[in-house]
């Protein structure tokens, strides 16, 4: 088919994106607003060079980069605004400038024919800065915490501690400062 755009925001009946195959010479592709998540899968678009998918529900980024970089190998504009894996404080009043910039060296990094990310172009400083940290510049996202804590409680390791028994009594400990207090009054 010869259809070079395609808008298809808030379309919430959008869950499977395999239809778009048969667009083969798509270009542009919008998909706001369309509670899409970490389990998006396009299909291989060897002509798509814009592609927004703002205000979804994405939280895994480098997923979602890995997939783009194999199936649009053409992409120069992604927006991802509005979703979590887009740490902006616009979204998330805990994210600063710095957590963004990071942001784009990673993302820069993963698809390197970006023109344009989100609302910026992209700076040569940043391509050169994305070359040199951008693997660096992973999210990584602490366990939780509840569910960490729960496996320990419920692992037969939990009870493992590296003291023999005998050295249990913290009244009675005497660390290498009291030891050293001891060599040192000896001394005088």
């Amino acid at each position: 088919s010869a259809v070079k755009s395609c808008n298809l925001s808030i379309s919430l009946g959008v869950w499977s994106l395999e239809g778009l195959k048969t667009f083969s010479y798509l270009e542009e592709l919008i998909l706001d607003n369309n509670l899409l998540g970490n389990d998006l899968l396009l299909p291989r678009l060897p002509h798509l060079h814009t592609l927004t998918l703002n205000k979804n529900q994405i939280t895994e980024l480098e997923s979602l980069l890995d997939h783009l970089a194999e199936v649009v190998p053409s992409l120069q504009y992604l927006s991802l605004l509005g979703n979590i894996a887009c740490p902006n404080e616009l979204v998330c009043k805990e994210k600063d400038e710095d957590d963004y910039q990071r942001y784009r060296y990673f993302v820069l990094h993963k698809l390197t024919n970006l023109k344009f990310l989100d609302t910026r172009k992209v700076t040569r400083r940043e391509r050169e800065e994305a070359l040199i940290r951008g693997a660096f510049m992973k999210v990584v996202k602490p366990k939780d915490a509840k569910a960490s804590s729960a496996a320990a409680s419920a692992s037969p390791e939990s009870h493992y501690t590296p003291l023999p028994s005998g050295s249990r009594d913290l009244t009675n400990h005497r660390g290498e400062s009291y030891l050293l207090l001891v060599e040192t009054a000896a001394r005088c």
